[in-house]
């Protein structure tokens, strides 16, 4: 488990070095080798408490000890100096392993600002030297803040995808484990953790295993990576989780053939998804000859299996159903002596750094002989949303896929597949290997298989849609019309997901975003438009209601996503959905299904108009008093924790809150975050507290929300401000509602301070100066259940939109047979 103190820090760290080395990954090696450094000396120290000697800083590079360079009497450049020397200098101190050396390869002070340095230096002196689990997973915690690696095609995986994988493969204690593209080393990591909590004893992880099991087990686990600076991370990440002797070696996995007759039982990895220009220029001992990057790597991962091997690679989708013949090649490989399972994930997974679509092969050399089927699982939903900011949801299909991964493995082991029933499960699919291979193309998307047995239980001719549009690249008409006539320009992607009335006019289209984020997005428009970065679909009215098709199409939206290809900027090919079956009923039925459809959205448009138009409204007498806030407070307004290192030994937890579009807030918007902080009663939260967002953008600073909840456990942070009611002067609801009023928003936002290009933000004193309606508590109460009633008719407005696009989506399946 993190330690909050040890996350703090390294936050803290990070915020110092911020403005001198905005650059993530430079934030992570300043502070890994930062870190190290302060290591090495506390291992000295600790020899010579043993009466030992040092090793790492003895002879010429005594000078460097951490103690003289935090020595009380250096000056600012006095210090800037010795350790910009330091680090520079280390990798050629012979006195220390060879680890030691590598990590300090390379290693520079990207700045020259001695106070900056200070201050980094001092919170880096907290941190105590521990080959316990607690800091390994701090330094993971640091690892996080890496993103894109973007030239590289490389996006860090997230930590519970690789912990799924890791599960499902379960390697042994006994068995060689390779990522020939480890980046990090999340996937070696991960594998260890799941190695020692398989054996433990008493309790205690890992200590079910003798010495030499151990020491056999690290010296099996192994990386590649072709840049210095992930071997170096590697490195520092394996030796903080108990490696003395970590083996990651810096090596071109493609071009090299050094390490091509090593084999190993386990094989993970999440390789990098892009080429470069002109491709790979790869050895010539590949089964599949290849210059794109994915597809060698997956040769190479199936290659270097042992006869009883086992492996687990995330691919683009470029490798589940591209036409080209090494993409075809390499899929028949597979099927026919490697693949049991594909695992399909979801387009956000490396959100907020790429919306590729990815899936997951899983390998096993034994399983692939006994078995003539492959499993398809579809993850929906891994346990976040799929938003920018991947924040942790309720739904979460990974364990269900654990558990159907498991049955099919144990049904293909006792020679009984055919009795799994994939049924069981949800989105799970058992295919044949006769059938996959039945066209020649070895296609590895599940839903083309899923899909024809959905659609066999429509009642309706399936037809392909190329078969009865027309499909092109671009718009309707050309860009000339667009900018000297009224006719709007659209790019893919930019509306929601609804079509649109903007003229009488007829020229009906369906668009389908190409390219990026939305590529595969579609949508609907009433007149003609000019589709920039879009593929059109336009029908033969008297065949085909354009309407009914987009309403039709609109409900496989995932599937045009799954088309996805490419890497960090993926598309989406009108020949590829165009080859996509669908029902097609009469053209009387399709009116009528549409005419149904336009009744239920007239309902839902009217209900969100009312949701979104909606605002409290406090209707001022002009006999009632206008105060200053200031007269109605129990107390000051006051900020809350600012968020300094504070003491371990607290179980209080941090309140946040997320505004709205609307500019209001509710008690659902709370999240609780499990950090330890200080006991600070002053910034306890109470119940009937108000708290406004002391910064954010302009319609957003000083959103109000109340603290309805009855417990002393959450305290608040310098983001906010609190406001306490004096209940003799204001009920706390109508106060709430008089911020959140429209004339309180105007005041807040006239007020709001900030630099030209900066956040607004408000203080105290302005809170003080709000401008509040003082009418008597009598009155104030009957506006508080005016308004609760209002917002009750609101709430019942909100289930009815979501009531009626189930029937909208109810509708469509049936056409679809589901």
């Amino acid at each position: 488990m993190l330690d909050n103190v040890t996350k703090r820090r390294i936050d803290t760290a990070r915020d110092i070095l911020v403005g001198k080395v905005p650059d993530p990954k430079s934030q992570v090696e300043q502070i890994t080798i930062a870190l190290i450094y302060k290591f090495m000396d506390d291992m000295d120290a600790q020899a010579e408490e043993m009466g030992g000697k040092p090793s790492f800083f003895s002879g010429e590079y005594e000078k460097y000890g951490w103690a003289k360079l935090m020595s009380l009497g250096k000056g600012g450049h006095e210090v800037l100096n010795l350790y910009g020397e330091a680090i520079t200098t280390m990798n050629l101190n012979e006195g220390i392993p060879p680890l030691f050396r590598d990590i300090f390869k390379n290693a520079y002070l990207p700045y020259r600002d001695p106070e900056t340095l200070k201050s980094f230096l001092k919170i880096i002196n907290d941190f105590e030297y521990d080959h316990s689990e607690r800091l390994g997973d701090a330094f993971e915690y640091l690892l996080s803040v890496l993103g894109s690696q973007g030239d590289a095609g490389q996006f860090r995986t997230p930590r519970h995808i690789i912990d799924f994988m890791v599960e499902v493969i379960d390697p042994k204690k006994d068995e060689s484990i390779l990522d020939p593209a480890c980046g990090t080393a999340g996937f070696l990591i991960s594998s260890w953790k799941h190695v020692l909590q398989a054996n433990s004893k008493g309790g205690r992880k890992g200590a079910g295993l003798t010495p030499d099991e151990r020491k056999r087990l690290t010296k099996n686990i192994k990386g590649y990576d072709i840049s210095p600076d992930m071997v170096r991370l590697s490195l520092v990440n394996l030796y903080l989780h108990g490696f003395t002797d970590p083996h990651i070696s810096e090596y071109d996995t493609l071009t090299s053939e050094d390490n091509w007759n090593q084999y190993s039982d386990i094989i993970m990895a999440n390789p990098p998804f892009m080429s470069p220009k002109g491709g790979i220029k790869p050895h010539k001992r590949f089964s599949v000859q290849a210059k794109r990057s994915e597809v060698l790597f997956v040769d190479y991962i199936a290659e270097h299996l042992t006869p009883n091997g086992r492996a687990a690679v995330i691919v683009p989708e470029g490798i589940i159903f591209q036409s080209q013949n090494a993409y075809k090649q390499l899929r028949q490989m597979l099927v026919e002596n490697y693949l049991y399972a594909v695992v399909s994930l979801p387009a956000g997974v490396f959100q907020p750094y790429s919306g590729v679509k990815t899936s997951i092969l899983l390998m096993d050399k034994t399983l692939a002989k006994k078995c003539d089927s492959i499993l398809f699982v579809k993850i929906e939903n891994d346990g976040f949303d799929l938003g920018a900011q991947r924040r942790e949801i309720q739904k979460n299909d990974l364990p269900d896929a654990k558990q159907a991964l498991h049955a099919f493995h144990q049904a293909c082991i006792s020679g009984e597949v055919e009795v799994f029933n994939a049924e069981q499960f949800a989105n799970v699919l058992r295919v044949e290997k006769e059938k996959i291979g039945e066209n020649e193309e070895w296609n590895l998307s599940g839903e083309r298989y899923r899909e024809n047995d959905e659609l066999k239980r429509s009642n309706y001719k399936l037809y392909k849609l190329n078969e009865i549009t027309e499909i092109k690249k671009g718009s309707t008409i050309t860009k000339k019309t667009a900018i000297n006539g009224e006719i709007p320009v659209i790019a893919g992607g930019q509306y929601p997901a609804y079509y649109h009335k903007t003229s009488n006019r007829e020229g009906r289209s369906i668009t389908v975003s190409s390219s990026g984020a939305y590529a595969g997005f579609i949508n609907y428009f009433e007149q003609p438009i000019f589709a920039s970065d879009c593929t059109t679909i336009q029908s033969d009215e008297n065949k085909l209601n354009t309407k009914f098709l987009y309403h039709l199409l609109k409900l496989k939206q995932e599937d045009f996503y799954r088309l996805q290809k490419g890497g960090a900027q993926p598309h989406v090919y009108g020949k590829d959905f165009g080859e996509l079956k669908i029902p097609l009923p009469p053209l009387k039925i399709q009116l009528e299904i549409v005419a149904e459809i336009e009744g239920y959205q007239k309902i839902i448009d009217g209900a969100r108009a009312v949701v979104e138009n909606y605002k409290p409204y406090i209707s001022i007498q002009p006999d009632w008093p206008i105060v200053e806030l200031r007269e109605v407070l129990d107390v000051k307004p006051k900020n809350g924790y600012s968020g300094s290192p504070v003491p371990y030994e607290t179980s209080l937890k941090v309140l946040s809150l997320s505004a709205t579009t609307s500019g209001s807030l509710n008690t659902k918007q709370f999240k609780y975050l499990d950090e330890d902080i200080s006991e600070n009663a002053d910034c306890r939260c109470r119940k009937g507290d108000i708290y406004l967002q002391r910064g954010n953008t302009k319609e957003l600073v000083g959103t109000a929300a109340l603290f309805d909840l009855d417990s002393s456990d959450f305290i608040y942070p310098d983001l906010m401000i609190r406001i306490r009611a004096n209940k003799k002067k204001i009920l706390t609801k109508y106060l709430l509602h008089v911020l959140q009023s429209l004339s309180v928003r105007e005041f807040i936002t006239a007020n709001a301070v900030g630099a030209a290009g900066s956040m607004p933000k408000i203080n105290q004193g302005i809170v003080l100066r709000i401008p509040t309606p003082l009418p008597s508590l009598e009155a104030q109460q009957h506006i508080v259940e005016e308004i609760e009633k209002e917002q009750a008719m609101v709430t019942a407005n909100k289930e009815l939109i979501t009531l009626f696009e189930q029937k909208i989506k109810d509708k469509i399946a049936s056409v679809w047979g589901e």
